[in-house]
């Protein structure tokens, strides 16, 4: 099922994984180093240019009397909630910025502009998440409790819904990770008393009363008469936000190639371990320099797992670091085309939907879930190339003989 020695599957020995992580390690005190003004000033750069677009879209829709100026107004709003969502709200609570100790953007003071308080989405994603990335029984984002994602989640009949629960939940984005952190279902079973989530619940509710309030009750409110105009404008905004950040997380989380790790496999993890989930538990999306932007840089969302804390506008020269790194190690850099990675995070989903009496690959060797058992032998293997050493035969070169071999041997069936 999902991989219990990552050594072992990354066909790497412990001293190459140590290096892999002093590398690693080394790359993260170089970027420290260098952090300064050009990295104060895209950030002062794209918070400037966030207020602007979003003064233009709420000035537009104030008095909108036409439906060009409508789309225009709503147009512009849902850019600038995409863009201090992702590139802002996200990684400014990540930390990033820290170190520039302005209050302004640090990540124990900045509150976005979505219904999730702060507070719990910095425990569920950079506490849980980043640390037991794709870890089953520890990381939650693994479906979201609500789908089945992973051959190691026993199939239940309730999963025949995911398929028509994930368009429920990329509609409903902001409130599916609101409430992620709350285990309110806990509450109702009587696993959690109300005394004890009260002080989580209140702070959420105060939230969200504010967000209603502010989108649709006080701006069209100003509106006058456009009123109704108004609130169907940062609905729709609301719902691109929704859309575009669902979107983006999956194809960073869920295509093939994102792999799983059971509890066993983060038992005494050394450093390069760590670092080594990361890379292979998460997976990009190519994209120009708009899209990398519109994406909080998300888009490299293996660098952002190896870095998390590391401004996000250094991600793209990183990735060719990471890049070079992959290749030295025999490793697979996990990248393609937006809708190529959404469409393979669609197909688990709805695969995984079924009985497992309906699948045709084995649960340690199927696009969606892989383990170390999916290779004849699982040995580990670093053997020598003709560069000074510098080739291995890792894990990448593994996956395609394991290919060639099924190939083979359907072919003489």
């Amino acid at each position: 099922m999902a991989i219990t020695d990552i050594n072992t599957y990354a066909h790497l020995s412990e001293a190459d994984v140590a290096e892999l992580g002093r590398e690693l390690d080394a790359m993260r005190r170089r970027i420290e180093a260098d952090r300064g003004e050009r990295d104060a000033r895209y950030l002062r750069r794209t918070i400037t240019a966030q207020r602007l677009v979003e003064a233009a879209g709420r000035l537009v829709l104030w008095n909108n009397k036409t439906r060009s100026e409508w789309v225009v107004g709503t147009a512009l709003l849902a850019v600038a909630k995409m863009i201090e969502n992702m590139e802002l709200g996200h990684n400014v609570m990540h930390g990033q910025w820290d170190w520039m100790n302005d209050p302004e953007v640090h990540s124990s003071s900045w509150e976005w502009d979505m219904v999730c308080a702060a507070p719990d989405w910095k425990h569920s994603h950079n506490v849980v998440h980043h640390k037991y990335t794709n870890v089953i029984g520890m990381d939650e984002d693994l479906g979201y409790g609500v789908m089945r994602i992973t051959r190691d989640e026993p199939w239940r009949a309730k999963h025949l819904g995911g398929p028509f629960i994930n368009v429920f939940l990329a509609a409903t984005f902001e409130w599916g990770i609101a409430l992620h952190d709350l285990a309110l279902k806990d509450v109702v079973s009587g696993k959690r008393s109300w005394a004890d989530a009260k002080p989580q619940v209140m702070p959420f509710l105060h939230k969200v009363r504010r967000q209603l309030t502010k989108d649709y009750v006080l701006f069209p409110a100003l509106s006058g008469k456009r009123a109704g105009r108004t609130l169907s404008a940062n609905l729709t905004a609301n719902l691109a936000r929704n859309l575009w950040t669902y979107v983006v997380i999956f194809c960073g989380h869920f295509p093939d190639g994102a792999e799983k790790f059971t509890l066993e496999s983060i038992e005494n993890e050394t450093p390069g371990q760590w670092y080594l989930r990361q890379m292979l538990g998460t997976a990009n999306f190519k994209a120009g320099k708009a899209m990398a932007f519109m994406s909080g840089n998300l888009c490299y969302q293996i660098e952002h797992h190896l870095f998390p804390d590391l401004p996000s506008n250094r991600y793209a020269e990183m990735s060719r670091e990471i890049r070079e790194i992959c290749a030295r190690y025999d490793l697979p850099y996990t990248t393609g085309s937006l809708p190529r990675q959404y469409w393979l995070s669609l197909r688990t989903i709805w695969k995984l939907a079924l009985p497992d009496r309906f699948l045709t690959a084995t649960a340690d060797d199927a696009p969606e879930t892989a383990s170390e058992r999916r290779f004849a032998v699982p040995a580990v293997t670093a053997a020598v190339g003709e560069h000074g050493g510098n080739l291995r035969r890792g894990l990448k070169t593994a996956i395609a003989d394991a290919r060639r071999s099924r190939r083979t041997v359907a072919a003489s069936a």
